[in-house]
């Protein structure tokens, strides 16, 4: 590519530009995913109760019973057989509220949320101001990592990197969910990458880095949950800080996870002090890792190593 060319398309401004629109479509993966996941396991469920064989077998009911329940089940596989295809591509983004189709000018980044007020075209009922807040959020991270990295190659990797996070960091926030969808392949896509020598980042940390982030949480959580009976955290929140230790390799496991914890447990406090967190529930672990890993990201982990005292100035 031509030097000049690789500057323009790969710097901070013309980078920033395009996280405005990577994160429209993230909005979407945000609001959708999870739906197309539950639709999923409903019609996986309703597949398995049908079988009246494995009822019998695994569930140990007589064969009245099996019967009665696989009958039961063919209403759920019917109404989910019914409902209209849904993809993070179509059916065109609408308004909830009344079902506007909304058009093109509308549907521009920021600009169509400004531009509409903060309200539907067509019914003026409000539109979530997190939407724009997305946008910017990944326009910003988009804009930094091009600043901190350079008009660079491994900028547009480190992109697609804060584009998952922020996927999941939004999914996890609203569902308790960490789609395996992202996370596992967001894990593969560090090493490779480490592998190929496409981030600064040895293969050999990348690897200690994924299996360190993984049994750190995954050890916890069996103290936990054998100490008290209860499941502090979930699967994903693994697989998550593996996918970071991928990333950022080993060394970055603990500051990571350390300053998740932090902010998640004042988060929760403030909360909690405020009546917005209901008894029995908990705030997700997930978008508190995938923000330390971002801030880590852009400080830069060679400098979060140097204050820990794990590099030399």
């Amino acid at each position: 590519m031509d030097p000049d060319l690789q500057q323009t398309l790969l710097s901070p401004w013309f980078l920033g530009l395009i996280g405005l629109c990577v994160g429209s479509f993230l909005n979407v993966v945000i609001y959708r995913l999870p739906v197309m996941m539950q639709r999923q396991w409903l019609s996986d469920c309703a597949e398995q109760l049908s079988i009246e064989d494995d009822l019998r077998q695994h569930a140990t009911l007589d064969e009245a019973q099996a019967r009665s329940l696989s009958t039961s089940a063919v209403p759920l596989r019917e109404a989910v057989d019914r409902l209209p295809a849904l993809t993070l591509v179509r059916p065109a983004s609408r308004c909830p509220h009344c079902g506007h189709q909304l058009r093109w000018h509308e549907n521009l980044p920021l600009i169509g949320w400004l531009r509409l007020r903060g309200r539907c075209a067509s019914c003026q009922a409000p539109i979530s101001a997190r939407y724009p807040i997305v946008e910017l959020l990944t326009g910003a991270l988009f804009f930094g990592i091009a600043w901190r990295v350079g008009a660079q190659p491994a900028a547009l990797l480190y992109c697609g990197f804060a584009a998952a996070l922020v996927a999941l960091a939004g999914i996890d926030w609203d569902t308790t969910l960490l789609p395996d969808s992202i996370n596992q392949p967001l894990l593969w896509a560090g090493l490779v990458a480490a592998g190929a020598g496409w981030i600064p980042v040895a293969l050999q940390d990348a690897l200690i880095g994924a299996v360190a982030g993984y049994l750190s949480l995954w050890s916890i959580y069996w103290v936990f949950k054998l100490a008290t009976g209860k499941e502090g955290m979930g699967y994903g929140d693994f697989k998550l800080l593996a996918a970071l230790g991928a990333w950022l390799g080993w060394q970055m496991v603990l500051p990571v996870a350390l300053s998740a914890s932090l902010l998640g447990a004042v988060v929760g406090i403030a909360l909690k002090l405020r009546g917005a967190l209901r008894e029995g529930r908990y705030v997700p672990f997930g978008p508190f890792l995938a923000g330390g890993g971002l801030a880590t990201l852009l400080i830069g982990p060679a400098q979060v190593a140097v204050w820990l005292g794990l590099q030399a100035h």
